[in-house]
């Protein structure tokens, strides 16, 4: 049996999510901050964890290539097999608020897809371990 975790992390202009279930947390390069809408389970950590790194590196190349952004929405869905809890992937989409031509926006987001580090990381595959601290 599957269980999905979906997440959403936003920033900016009507992009930015404004409800009472969204946590507000600093960002360096939105002066609002960064709304989360999340349940704090595992399964919702990992997904937000591939929402935050896309969120931010938006940002970030962005700024690299001069290309100004209002706003950014990243929904983040994935989902375990609750028998063994082994995941079942995840996806994410992404919304951006700019005067930029979408041409410029569609190859932005293609670069952050392929440099964002929590999905790459993810996507090699992870060991993680249990320090005797």
């Amino acid at each position: 049996m599957e269980e999905r975790f979906a997440v959403v992390a936003s920033a900016g202009s009507y992009l930015q999510e404004e409800d009472g279930e969204t946590v507000r947390l600093p960002h360096r390069w939105t002066p609002g901050g960064v709304g989360v809408r999340s349940a704090f389970t595992g399964g919702h950590v990992l997904n937000l964890a591939v929402a935050a790194c896309v969120l931010n590196d938006l940002y970030r190349e962005a700024a690299t290539s001069g290309v100004e952004l209002r706003g950014v929405r990243v929904r983040a869905e994935g989902g375990f097999d609750t028998s063994r809890w082994e995941s079942t992937g995840i996806s994410y989409a992404v919304e951006v608020d700019s005067d930029a031509p979408q041409t410029l926006i569609a190859a932005l987001i293609a670069t952050v897809d392929e440099v964002a580090e929590i999905p790459r990381a993810l996507r090699q595959g992870a060991t993680v371990t249990r320090s005797a601290d």
